[in-house]
């Protein structure tokens, strides 16, 4: 048999980590490490391999019900080659290290089990009850593969030049920033989005670090939901007005 289509063999690389290509990943286990991948994103495998539901503790389970935010994940073990990927997004490998990132859990693929998630809150400027986003906090060293609707845009934050994002955006960033969230530039706007021009809520960085921002201002339509409250009116992440008009398109 011949074809084009064997132009895209496996790739050999001694990494763990390896983009296989823009959209798929491959990840090689020798049976020492294991790594946490995003419950669905296995399209294949060679070798000894297994698969389970990761186990979440009582503050996890709290914290995912009350935020909506946090990861489903599965244990990926054994010795061999697994291939990831979700909704054909692009793929991209990240080294945290003793700074840390700052990550909207629906674009994460896989990480390192080595490494420690936490939800935090992003608040309003203007401390409306509902408009705070949760994000998820990854700490200590390894590896993490993030996903981006489209090839992305990596922004330098300096103290002399600071970062403004849309909400909808705005994939991961550097935990040492300090960030707001903030919508009109008068407060009497705050209910409704910048006037016509489409543009609601946005996060601002500060400080030392970097932002990375998708050219899309959605989600992928299984993690798309109807979100309640202002922060869902007004476009914000999975739960905005963006999301739940994907999430119609694809009904």
């Amino acid at each position: 048999m011949q074809s084009p289509l064997f132009n895209y063999t496996e790739q050999q690389s001694q990494d763990r980590y390896t983009v296989q290509n823009p959209q798929l990943l491959r990840v090689s286990l020798t049976g020492h490490e294991d790594i946490l991948a995003r419950k669905g994103a296995m399209v294949a495998y060679q070798g000894l391999m297994e698969f389970d539901g990761e186990y979440q503790s009582h503050g996890q389970r709290r914290a995912r019900a009350s935020t909506g935010e946090g990861l489903d994940l599965m244990r990926c073990s054994g010795q061999g080659t697994v291939y990831l990927a979700n909704l054909a997004q692009y793929v991209h490998v990240v080294d945290v290290d003793h700074d840390g990132m700052t990550v909207d859990s629906a674009y994460v693929l896989a990480l390192d089990s080595s490494l420690h998630t936490e939800v935090i809150a992003v608040d309003s400027q203007y401390g409306i009850s509902g408009t705070g986003k949760y994000q998820l906090n990854i700490s200590g060293s390894g590896k993490v593969a993030l996903m981006t609707s489209g090839q992305p845009l990596m922004l330098q934050v300096t103290p002399d030049k600071y970062v403004n994002a849309d909400a909808d955006a705005i994939v991961a960033w550097s935990s040492s920033l300090r960030v707001q969230m903030q919508a009109q530039t008068h407060s009497s706007g705050v209910m409704r989005r910048r006037g016509d021009t489409g543009e609601g809520w946005e996060l601002s960085f500060l400080g030392q670090g970097f932002a990375l921002v998708q050219p899309s201002e959605v989600l992928p339509p299984q993690s798309a939901q109807i979100g309640q409250g202002l922060a869902a009116q007004f476009g914000m992440g999975q739960q905005g007005s963006h999301a739940q008009n994907q999430n119609n398109a694809w009904n």
